[in-house]
């Protein structure tokens, strides 16, 4: 027998700006510009737009990369957009990406501006632009790919599906919770299984595979993902976690997680970085500390 306040759904579903609930800001039924806003553009060849999401993350940890190879063409103003405040409906950044997400790029190296959007893409621009993290041989290259697409499949179901009804919905509901929880950990244990037999995602290299898939889910066993460690039980998943650890003791990823980040320590937090040595001087407790 049904609960009687279970939810009917209408004929015809009609949009309500509440019905959006804590990200009535960030979502809506419609795509293109609400206002007229220029994007900035700064002095190196990568101009990036963006927010310290883990999807934000992927590209400025390969930028950092980069960067720590040698590759001063991967010099780069990382701009932030407030999504909650709708930054990413200004005409300036739908021009970039029509689809109003972040992270978005515009590579201006060449005599024309090359925009990138999705953050797979700007992985395999990048890659492919400066040679690096993306293998060549076939094989290797076929694999790297799959796990990069693997993660743009996978993903929403951690972020936008177990993570919103587990910290986000305005009440908990068993059905999605348990529903996108089992996901998940199927997901982990495919990643554990991976990672027994390999170092890396993609096999003996690390890659953009790896700065792809560890924002989500070394974040998740690193406890930084919706405070749900604990729930997944992710120590069960000890090949994740050794993996997890590694990535972050990364020096470029480090300095990659703290741009556009607006939460967390104020030392973890370079809202924009426009040089390297941002990160000694403009961190958030750096800016503080000035103030005062």
């Amino acid at each position: 027998m049904s609960d009687s306040t279970e939810y009917v759904p209408p004929k015809v579903w009609t949009w309500d700006k509440a019905s959006g609930g804590t990200f009535a800001n960030v979502n809506r039924p419609i795509a293109g510009a609400t206002h007229e806003k220029e994007l900035p553009v700064g002095k190196h060849p990568m101009q990036l737009y963006s927010l310290g999401t883990p999807n934000g993350q992927k590209v400025t940890i390969l930028l950092e990369e980069l960067l720590a190879l040698g590759h001063e063409g991967a010099e780069y103003d990382a701009w932030l957009i407030r999504i909650g405040d709708g930054d990413q409906f200004g005409s300036g950044f739908v021009e970039i990406n029509p689809n109003s997400k972040i992270p978005a790029l515009t590579d201006r190296s060449g005599s024309k501006p090359i925009r990138v959007f999705e953050s797979g893409a700007i992985l395999m621009h990048l890659a492919e632009k400066f040679g690096a993290f993306l293998p060549v041989e076939p094989a290797a290259r076929a694999e790297t790919l799959s796990w990069l697409f693997w993660q743009m499949g996978s993903a929403p179901f951690l972020g936008g599906c177990f993570g919103h009804f587990y910290a986000y919905a305005p009440s908990k509901l068993e059905y999605p919770i348990n529903r996108y929880a089992m996901e998940v950990k199927r997901q982990l244990h495919v990643l554990d299984r991976r990672l027994a037999e390999n170092e890396f995602i993609s096999g003996a290299d690390y890659t953009i595979a790896d700065m792809a898939i560890w924002p989500w889910y070394g974040g998740l066993v690193k406890g930084w993902q919706y405070d749900a460690a604990e729930f997944l039980s992710v120590q069960d998943y000890k090949n994740v976690v050794r993996w997890a650890d590694q990535i972050f003791a990364r020096p470029a990823v480090a300095r990659g997680r703290k741009v556009n980040r607006t939460s967390g320590e104020p030392s973890s937090q370079l809202h924009e970085r426009h040089d390297a040595s941002d990160f000694e001087t403009k961190t958030q407790d750096k800016l503080t500390a000035v103030k005062t």
